[in-house]
């Protein structure tokens, strides 16, 4: 029997709530001292251990699933990478550096676009940006992000523009790239942030 989304969530919270009164009623009979965490109220202590559980039972980007975009009511993300990347490229002898991210066959056929913000640091350069998808049978789809500004600016990308959407089924990797003949200067920095997938 498939659980709808809503019906997930209300069990996964029925659950870790159980466990956390289990444990504490019988870390309160096991022990007659009341130590510092006893001494919280108990509605303190079950939001403490239901956090606690929710954190160790999830796993890599799969954790922020499910989380709906500040700026777009409604629309959910998937966040693929939770800290700020960095492209720091220097084309002597090297001709392209690149940051990726293991999507471990992930499946992103009920996905729409891919999401990110980006900038470089310095303004007089002129670069452009390669984002590539590969999936579990090494076939990729790349999209060009032309002219990357000095600040922090936000893209949406259809997943459309890089393939069919039979392609999505098996994602191995998202790659974001610059190549020595897509940067004016032959060293520099780009940073990436926010990167997600929406619904």
């Amino acid at each position: 029997m498939k659980l709808s989304k809503e019906q997930g969530q209300v069990n996964k919270k029925e659950i870790y709530e159980h466990l956390a009164n289990i444990y504490l009623d019988a870390s309160l009979k096991s022990s007659k001292k009341r130590n510092k965490f006893s001494a919280y109220p108990k509605k303190v202590q079950l939001l403490f251990l239901s956090g606690l559980l929710m954190v160790l039972g999830t796993g890599s980007f799969i954790a922020y699933s499910g989380f709906t975009h500040p700026d777009r009511p409604g629309q959910i993300a998937l966040y693929l990478h939770h800290n700020t990347a960095k492209i720091n490229f220097n084309f002597d002898p090297a001709t392209k550096e690149m940051f990726s991210i293991n999507l471990k066959n992930l499946n992103l056929a009920n996905y729409n676009a891919l999401g990110f913000t980006v900038r470089k640091t310095n303004p007089s350069d002129v670069i452009s940006l390669r984002v590539e998808f590969t999936n579990s049978f090494n076939e990729k789809s790349e999209f060009y992000i032309k002219d990357i500004p000095n600040k922090w600016t936000d893209h949406k990308i259809n997943l459309s523009r890089f393939g069919r959407k039979e392609y999505w089924s098996q994602m191995k990797e998202l790659s974001f790239t610059i190549e020595q003949w897509n940067a004016r200067e032959k060293s520099g920095i780009v940073y990436l942030d926010n990167i997600r997938v929406l619904k």
